[in-house]
């Protein structure tokens, strides 16, 4: 996946925006510029462009280990379920997309539940 691809689709999620920060990685959120992060775009370790996005349990456990991705780093070492998907070894764009679809959804499941009414997300609880 290109950044320009990256920035696309998540672009066409529901209330999302994106702010470069941290030597230029494309960080996006739900619920607007101070919402929750889901998912980031870098190329911090070289020319490839990794990205980083949250996982439930499950697919954190499946995915951890497979070749071309890895705990995210920094989110992995405080315990959080992130997952950096450095090539297309085992997850190909198609299957990318679908997880970065899943980060989306947990990410705004952490908004204030105000926040989520307000936008029409229809969580329940």
């Amino acid at each position: 996946m290109t950044l320009e691809g990256y920035n696309r689709f998540c672009r066409g999620l529901a209330h999302t925006a994106c702010v470069v920060q941290w030597d230029d990685a494309h960080v996006w959120k739900v619920g607007g510029p101070r919402g929750k992060v889901f998912a980031i775009a870098s190329r911090w370790e070289g020319p490839s462009l990794d990205i980083t996005f949250k996982a439930s349990q499950l697919s954190y456990d499946l995915l951890r280990d497979k070749p071309g991705i890895r705990p995210a780093p920094y989110f992995a070492s405080r315990g959080l379920l992130w997952l950096q998907r450095r090539n297309e070894e085992t997850l190909d764009d198609a299957a990318l997309k679908d997880y970065l679809r899943e980060s989306h959804r947990l990410a705004a499941l952490n908004l204030p539940k105000r926040v989520q009414r307000t936008l029409g997300f229809d969580i329940p609880g």
